[in-house]
């Protein structure tokens, strides 16, 4: 909201929440009877419809593309980032929507002259065109300079500077009473190209996605616009505007007024003076540097709509898979083919904390694929694309996520350095901090525990830390071989601790559950009541026992300097990671100059902790 909200500040409909988009029935059932009785007239509803659908699309594309790293790296204008409060202010982007919708439909209705309209009239279009770049273009200009006095500024334009580092949706972020004198304003062309002559349906489809495209570039914050199109034109500097210098409305606040069309701001005197500067090094471009990447994966096929530049609302939500969504499901097996096929290791989102920049990376593999043995050859082969490319681009970190550092993969990265023994990039399993977040959710007063995952990479760790703290660990696993390995590196004094069972039935008496291996609902009901289920396997168990308790997954919350973060990471809530994703960015910060692959040194657990926690890293509980 703006920093003092005045009257009709608020959306008719707001308190509605996603209800609202049933303000659409009405105009979908007068479509369909229309249609069905064989009387649809010009079908305005279905035009309505159909264009508000293509408004939707248009709105999406934009914010995918400017999310999109690999388009945008190199000419993005403001690099701040944006935030969580960011998403959710600006997830209500599609109200004017809504609103348009119902003002073409009553006017329609209620004004013969806009009914039994032919379908397209190019003269009317250039008529349309004209009278936005005159009375359109002013009015916006000068209203826009008003919304800029401090009594309007701080009652409702304040709400959409808000926004410092825009996105191509903020553009329509404003409160219900600014929208109501844009959309007057922005009906002069219509009702002026009705009057004039030469209004149809197709002015409509015109108008609408001709304005959203030319607000999208505005605050898109990426330049695009190459420099070669001023040159071989050069009034078009007048009327034409580009991203960068909508930008610097946002960032000086008081200049660059305009709505598409710069000249009125040369005539009113309002150009900011960085305007060709910023745009001119905006097109020149830079790289910055990075120091640690984050090498994750995809999960299921959804999972792609849950990335950054995937759908923003639905990013920045922990993971999970929505009835609305299902429609698009068709989509991702295509999709999923050409990335098994065509796929690379690209960026999907990009954060900083303390003076360090990071960015998580994506392997285009889903987990199904990582259990298929004639994949895993292919998997390693992208994991060390991406870890050779992070190294030319100066990274000096890459940790690797879930399952890319599998020991049946690739014995938790260690396959990598051995056969790159010079890199100067180190990588990072980060299940240190992992094994470390474990054995800080066991209470001091536990003497028992019962492990399951028991010989895996973090389980063994476990199971070392805690037999040093004198505890019994009851270590669940079918290979005796791979116990007495465990139980030869423990301290003689302490190897009575380390217990090897063979069933589940063996942790029946015991309280203290930690689950490092899916457990089956089963399973599960081997444990007595009041047990507590610590947990590091990915997925998190689903509660199946109501007299039991269940913690969260190994996890930190990110410190509050943390910037730029605005997609969960999959199931986690917002500003929380994996601990061993925390573990990388923990290992870049300290810039530690060893790798931390294959098995874990237990010495160094307690070292990463406190690391972490000094750095502003805080548990899950």
């Amino acid at each position: 909201m703006a920093t003092a909200p005045g009257i009709l500040s608020e959306w008719p409909w707001e308190r509605m929440g996603n209800m609202k988009y049933l303000l659409f029935l009405p105009i979908v059932a007068k479509s369909a009877y229309q249609n069905l009785t064989g009387n649809p007239g010009d079908n305005i509803c279905l035009h309505v419809l159909l264009g508000t659908a293509l408004r939707y699309l248009h709105g999406q594309a934009w914010m995918t593309v400017s999310r999109f790293y690999a388009v945008t790296e190199k000419h993005q204008i403001q690099r701040k980032g944006t935030s969580f409060k960011q998403v959710d202010r600006e997830g209500h982007w599609d109200d004017y929507l809504i609103l348009q919708a119902w003002l073409i439909v009553l006017v329609h209705g209620f004004i013969p002259a806009f009914q039994n309209m032919p379908m397209w009239d190019t003269n009317g279009i250039l008529t349309l065109l004209l009278l936005h770049a005159g009375p359109t273009e002013f009015i916006y200009y000068w209203a826009h300079r008003a919304l800029h006095h401090h009594s309007l500024f701080s009652r409702y334009h304040s709400h959409h500077h808000s926004s410092f580092v825009t996105e191509p949706i903020t553009g329509v972020v404003h409160p219900f009473a600014e929208h109501i004198l844009y959309a007057l304003n922005f009906a002069i062309p219509l009702i002026g190209t009705r009057i004039l002559g030469g209004a149809s349906i197709g002015m409509l489809y015109f108008y609408w996605l001709w304005f959203d495209f030319m607000n999208a570039i505005g605050h898109c914050n990426f330049e695009f616009i190459p420099t070669w199109v001023f040159k071989a034109f050069p009034p078009l500097k007048y009327l034409v505007y580009t991203p960068s210098f909508h930008s610097l409305h946002h960032t000086q606040v008081h200049t660059n007024f305009s709505l598409f069309m710069p000249i009125y701001d040369y005539l009113g005197g309002t150009v900011d003076k960085n305007t060709d500067l910023l745009y001119e090094n905006s097109r020149k471009g830079r790289k910055d540097q990075v120091d640690s990447v984050f090498l994750a994966h995809g999960t299921e096929l959804l999972s792609l709509f849950h990335l950054s530049f995937g759908i923003p609302s639905f990013a920045a939500q922990p993971y999970k898979a929505k009835w609305y969504l299902l429609p698009l499901w068709p989509l991702t097996v295509p999709i999923m083919l050409a990335l098994w096929a065509f796929g690379h290791p690209f960026v999907a989102d990009t954060y900083s904390l303390e003076d360090k920049n990071s960015q998580t990376w994506i392997i285009p593999r889903y987990s199904f694929q990582y259990s298929m043995k004639s994949e895993r050859k292919r998997i390693n082969r992208l994991i060390e694309e991406a870890i050779l490319s992070a190294e030319a681009n100066g990274v000096k970190v890459i940790s690797l996520g879930a399952l890319n550092k599998s020991e049946q993969l690739n014995g938790g990265g260690k396959i990598f350095v051995q056969k790159h023994q010079n890199l100067n990039i180190r990588v990072v399993h980060g299940d240190t901090l992992t094994a470390a977040a474990v054995v800080h959710k066991i209470p001091k007063d536990v003497t028992e525990v019962f492990l399951t995952g028991a010989t895996s990479i973090v389980g063994r760790a476990v199971a070392l830390y805690l037999c040093r703290r004198d505890v019994r660990v009851l270590m669940l696993t079918s290979s005796q071989e791979r116990f007495e390995s465990i139980f030869k590196e423990a301290p003689v004094d302490c190897r009575k601790y380390l217990v090897h069972v063979t069933k589940y039935q063996d942790g029946a008496n015991c309280k203290t559950w930690i689950i490092g291996k899916t457990a089956t609902v089963k399973e599960q009901q081997s444990a007595p009541s009041g047990t507590h289920f610590n947990q590091f396997a990915i997925p998190a168990l689903e509660p199946a026992r109501k007299d039991c308790t269940y913690g969260t997954l190994a996890a930190m919350h990110l410190p509050k300097t943390m910037k730029g973060v605005r997609a969960c990471e999959m199931t986690l809530p917002r500003g929380v990671v994996h601990a061993s994703h925390a573990g990388g960015l923990v290992h870049a910060l300290e810039g530690w100059p060893h790798h931390e692959v294959g098995q874990i040194d237990v010495n160094r657990m307690d070292v990463i902790w406190n690391a972490a926690l000094r750095h502003g890293f805080l548990p899950v509980d």
